[in-house]
This record gives C-alpha cells, structure tokens and sequence, in this order.
C-alpha cells in the first residue's frame, strides 16, 4: 500500500539547535544502554528536544507485546527486565540536569505486573537521585487492573499520562486488539478518583480519518472523567507496513482543537502538526502550574 498523500509545506522537520548536545546525548545514552521513546517513535521533535536537553525515557527495553498499527516500535518477545535500569534513569537524569523528565514504556503483557513494579522503582529512585526534578509518566493500560494502576500512583509521579490515541470509531482499526477506548477511559477516571492531587494527561493523534465532531466528542469525554491536559498531533506513516495517512490537518484546524479544548475545560491543549505527548512546550507549562500550586 503505497502513500496517496503528498506532504504539505509545513510538515518539515526541524534539525537541531545545538547539534552537540544532541551528539552528546545520544552518546550518553547509548553507553548506558537506555532506549527513548524519541528514537523509537521516530519522534520529528527529536533534534529540537535533545538539543534543549530533554528526553522522554523509555523503559523495560525497546520491544512491546502488542502491535497498533500506528506504532514503529518493534513488536515481539521482549528481553528480560534490567535490574539497574532504575538507578541508569535516574543517573541518566542527574547528568542531563532535568528539572522535568517523562517516563514512558513498552507493554509488558507477558510479565505477571505487566511491569508495574519495575515501573514504580523507577519513579522512586529517579526521585531519589534527583529530588526536585518533576516526574510525568506516560502508563500502559495494564488491562485496566486497579492494584497494578495503585502501584504506580503510590509511587507518586507528578504527572500520570494514558493515551488513548485516537476516536472511539478508530480504535479497533488502529490499536491492538488488548487496548480499547472504555479501558483507557476507565485508567483515567480510576487515577483522579484515587489521587485527584496528580494531574492527568491522554493525546490523540489526528489525520486517521476521524471527523472534527469526533475529535470534539473524545475531548469532552475525556475531561468528563478528570482528563486535564490533552495533546493533539498529526499521524505521521513510520513506514509502508503501518496505517496511512488519510489527511494532513492544516495548522489552523489544530488552532482550532486547541480552543475548542479550551473551551470545554482544559487546563492545557497543545495542538499542532508535530505535537507528541511528550512535548517541551507542554511540559514547560505544566511544570509552571506545578510550582505555582506548590507554592500555594
């Protein structure tokens, strides 16, 4: 299946800022063996990113046990769990001098905890090592297990963000058969009902062949259950093998996702063609928010 779209103006990559940072962090990461989501994902924010010094960690290796149709990264039997992949984080945290990393993660279907346990020692030891960096953490769905999902709020994240990627009429076409949109809901509600103090996150990635209405009607869902912040970005093909594109969203549509986010009731909506979850300029704002309600 071949891309019928063409590629607008303005979906072009930007290169890095300060490529030596970027060389050096790409470096540092590769002695200590860490996968990011950044290089995984084939994220285009990556040059910007990391030569700003920031990174999205991506835990329990760089193989996941499902497989969406969106995703690049690679699917199958995942190696074991590194026992000091904890400490290498927060290592990895103190030398990039974060004052807000995100965690993220294959699914680990295969392990008993879906890989909560190692999650939460993660969040922990990284607060240790770094006690006044903020911490958001980007959860797989763990079946909608409440005991896994309490594990990982008691490890108290800042932050805890789930996706559901995209409108309830696409997930099947789009997300592994695991993951559905009542599940991923349901994660959301369950920890601002737990914890109302962390703030809550989910993305949706747009250009699928969803409909304006639908993407108004996932956002009011969302913060109906507790939702506060949203990103919404462009669905960009990682190869010929994956989902294609059914539309590139003009930047003046995301303009409009964001207000309309707004208005419903959003803390924060960031929108825009190369908007990820993990995205500076809402981490940025949200460790604004943070300090700010600390300070209270």
């Amino acid at each position: 299946m071949t891309e019928t779209k063409t590629k607008p103006k303005w979906l072009k990559i930007r290169p890095p800022k300060n490529p030596e940072q970027y060389d050096q962090i790409r470096k540092d990461l590769k002695k200590l063996g860490l996968a990011t989501v950044c290089q995984e994902a084939h994220c285009p924010n990556m040059g910007e990113c990391w030569s700003g010094g920031t990174a999205t960690f991506m835990i329990m290796g760089d193989t996941c046990t499902r497989a969406c149709r969106f995703c690049s990264v690679k699917t199958g039997m995942p190696e074991d769990l590194d026992p000091l992949e904890p400490s290498k984080i927060g290592f990895a945290v103190k030398k990039m001098g974060l004052d807000y990393v995100v965690i993220t993660t294959v699914n680990r279907d295969e392990l008993e905890d879906y890989g909560a346990n190692h999650f939460a020692e993660v969040i922990r030891t990284v607060r240790k090592m770094n006690p006044d960096t903020l911490i958001e953490v980007l959860i797989q769905d763990f079946r909608g297990r409440e005991d896994l999902i309490d594990i990982i709020i008691d490890a108290k994240p800042e932050v805890i963000a789930h996706n559901v990627e995209t409108v309830p009429r696409l997930q099947r076409k789009i997300r592994d058969i695991r993951a559905n949109y009542e599940q991923s809901k349901e994660v959301l509600r369950y920890i601002k009902e737990k914890a109302p103090e962390i703030y809550t996150k989910s993305a949706l990635m747009v250009g699928l062949g969803e409909t304006d209405q639908e993407v108004v009607d996932t956002l009011e869902d969302l913060n109906k259950v507790g939702v506060q912040m949203m990103t919404i970005g462009q669905y960009l093909r990682p190869s010929q093998k994956h989902l294609k594109v059914e539309d590139y969203i003009p930047p003046e549509r995301f303009e409009w996702y964001k207000d309309k986010g707004k208005e419903i009731g959003y803390l924060y909506v960031a929108a825009g063609p190369f908007v990820r979850s993990s995205y500076k300029a809402g981490e940025l704002f949200i460790k604004n928010v943070i300090n700010a309600n600390r300070q209270k």
